[in-house]
């Protein structure tokens, strides 16, 4: 019994720290994206968006409320990750030739990759580990929109497979990501504050981020040092690149080729960009240097103390059984 109560404990603990680990590919080309937990399920919208930032969301916008909990990358996607995803699956995603500004490390963000290609891949995430595909594409390698008749068709989504593990965050799941609180308090920068980041080129100081950059050699920074976390303890959400979401900008994924939404501002970008009112788009086939993205979990996954408090519960019922 006391070895049972050290592993619970254990458990507890590991999930306490609200963070996951995934490892993709294998031998040269294995990387690992860490995940963090954004709970607080069916949580109050966002409705009062910072009055700053170009272009603004609409003063009506309602956004940040998401139904479950589900993973966040803690860092946005680097390029070693892209190159590492094509050497195993090949799959032709070019990356932004940043030699000039010395934004070409390994740790960087994978600046430069459109939508489509940002889709491409997710979908090896996904495939490369046994899972179903996020996005359509077909034969000749275009994006589609999931049909009826397709195994995890979602009227309310057509670009998402509900089927699929990793996908590209929506606008909501993002943004809850960024501003938003296990607590539900919403802020108006991605640091948990309502006061605009000290700019900086680099590091990890809480109240930070990579912005305000445009002399030369200005480069988004490393992507574990883009600045200091939000609540639910990403990093780079403000600043260092901005990041597509799989949202269309109107919010209805219904059309191959409108504009999806980018946020998050980036490392060559003035203040105007930083607050959670700040909307950028662009259309899927668009290449920027100063864009990247990262990657969610959507699928409900049971911890180790979920499923140990399970075993406990059945343990005791047994014991309750024989006592009778």
């Amino acid at each position: 019994m006391k070895k049972l109560l050290i592993a619970f404990s254990l458990a507890v603990a590991t999930a306490h720290s609200q963070s996951l680990l995934e490892s993709f590919g294998s031998g040269s080309n294995q990387f690992q994206i860490e995940f963090v937990t954004i709970g607080n399920p069916g949580n109050t919208a966002d409705t009062a968006q910072a009055s700053l930032g170009f272009p603004p969301m609409p003063t009506s916008v309602s956004i940040g409320s998401v139904a479950y909990s589900f993973h966040l990358a803690k860092f946005e996607i680097s390029r070693d990750m892209v190159e590492k995803a094509n050497q195993a699956g090949s799959l032709g995603i070019t990356l932004a030739d940043m030699t000039n500004i010395g934004g070409n490390g390994a740790n960087r963000p994978a600046s430069g990759t459109s939508w489509f290609e940002a889709a491409r891949f997710v979908n090896w995430l996904n495939t490369s580990t046994g899972n179903a595909a996020a996005y359509k594409f077909d034969g000749s390698g275009n994006f589609q929109l999931w049909s009826s008749s397709d195994a995890g068709y979602n009227a309310n989504n057509q670009f998402r497979n509900s089927l699929a593990k990793y996908v590209l965050p929506t606008m909501d799941e993002w943004y809850k990501g960024a501003f938003g609180s296990p607590g539900g308090t919403w802020y108006d920068y991605a640091t948990g504050s309502d006061t605009l980041p000290t700019a900086v080129t680099s590091g990890t100081t809480s109240g930070t981020a990579v912005y305000g950059q445009t002399g030369p050699g200005s480069s988004p920074a490393d992507i574990d040092k883009a600045g200091g976390l939000s609540p639910f303890e990403t990093m780079g959400q403000n600043g260092n690149v901005g990041e597509w979401t799989e949202s269309a900008v109107d919010g209805v994924n219904d059309l191959t080729t409108e504009s999806r939404a980018l946020l998050g501002g980036s490392y060559g970008q003035s203040s105007f960009s930083m607050p959670a009112s700040n909307l950028g788009q662009g259309g899927p086939t668009l290449e920027n240097p100063i864009t990247g993205f990262r990657v969610a979990i959507v699928v409900p996954e049971p911890s180790s103390a979920s499923l140990l408090l399970g075993g406990l519960a059945g343990l005791a019922a047994m014991r309750r059984r024989r006592a009778v």
